[in-house]
């Protein structure tokens, strides 16, 4: 893991047990990101987004943490095998961090605190909540403080837990742990945000269903996503994932078992895991049939 030295600005790696506390910035990807090669070459001076890393430093050491971790530039994205490690360790990345500070941009500064609750708010319209990589970054890490654009403190993920479920449809119960949330309470979360990538739409969730798989960019969102629930069915029984609606699909040819995006989930918001009485049901089995299961009935 790559981190950055608060003080010095400086990229140091650790492996495993070496590695030590650190803070994690969560923002929205804007023109003029530092890259990890822009650090190595010395021309991370010369872009925009240096200052938000240099933010996110300052807000650490302050706080007393020596290291941060910000993954336009402690990613090595020219490297297929490190990106994939990246993408299948980051939510656990996020969850092990000390603190997550979530640094809003596109939110002014000065603006009464009761104007966030307010319908249209700048608050509420931030694009941090329609990407798709910023639902585990608002999941995964113990401590979340929201920041707007000039790093003035709106709040924690605590304080703003009631106006946070209103934005992201995620009940208070689901922001403080996620766990017994089933899989299509979980897909609907993540159903209106949208990633640059296509594939990054799947690979996004992989942390949140604790699965792993290799990103194979160029399959497409709909195959990308086709692997994350097949995934998602060799480690869960939960039948949620089988309950959603695709838009207009009265008028859609039937399309198989599984969904093909997550916006399918939209209207998934209220199914709940049916909670089965059988201790030793057979797992779920994919054939050359087809999926076997032996599904719960509820009389």
């Amino acid at each position: 893991m790559r981190l950055l030295n608060t003080s010095k600005l400086t990229l140091h790696e650790f492996v495993g047990d070496s590695i030590p506390p650190y803070a994690v910035l969560s923002h929205r990807w804007e023109t003029e990101e530092v890259l990890f090669q822009d650090f190595q070459s010395g021309l991370a001076t010369d872009l925009k987004g240096l200052s938000k890393i240099k933010g996110c430093c300052e807000k650490a050491a302050q706080d007393g943490w020596e290291y941060a971790w910000v993954d336009s530039c402690c990613i090595d994205k020219t490297s297929s095998a490190e990106l994939s490690e990246a993408i299948n360790s980051m939510f656990e990345w996020y969850g092990n961090s000390e603190v997550c500070y979530v640094y809003l941009s596109d939110v002014p500064t000065g603006l009464d605190f009761e104007k966030h609750y307010a319908a249209g708010s700048r608050f509420r319209s931030s694009k941090w909540w329609t990407r798709g990589w910023t639902l585990q970054e608002l999941i995964a890490p113990r401590t979340v403080i929201f920041y707007d654009t000039e790093w003035v403190e709106i709040g924690t993920k605590g304080y703003l837990e009631i106006l946070i479920s209103l934005i992201t449809g995620i009940s208070e119960q689901h922001l403080r742990d996620c766990g017994s949330a089933s899989v299509a309470q979980k897909m609907s979360w993540a159903s209106r945000r949208v990633t640059t990538r296509p594939e990054d739409i799947a690979y996004s969730l992989m942390g949140i269903f604790q699965v792993h798989m290799p990103p194979l960019y160029g399959e497409g969102a709909t195959r990308a996503f086709e692997r994350l629930q097949l995934e998602i069915l060799s480690k869960s029984d939960d039948e949620s994932l089988f309950a959603w609606e695709q838009e207009g699909s009265r008028h859609v040819p039937t399309q198989g078992l599984l969904a093909s995006s997550p916006s399918d989930f939209r209207s998934s918001s209220e199914i709940y895991r049916a909670e089965s009485t059988v201790h030793h049901r057979p797992p779920f089995m994919m054939t050359n049939k087809g999926l076997r299961m032996e599904p719960i009935l509820i009389r």
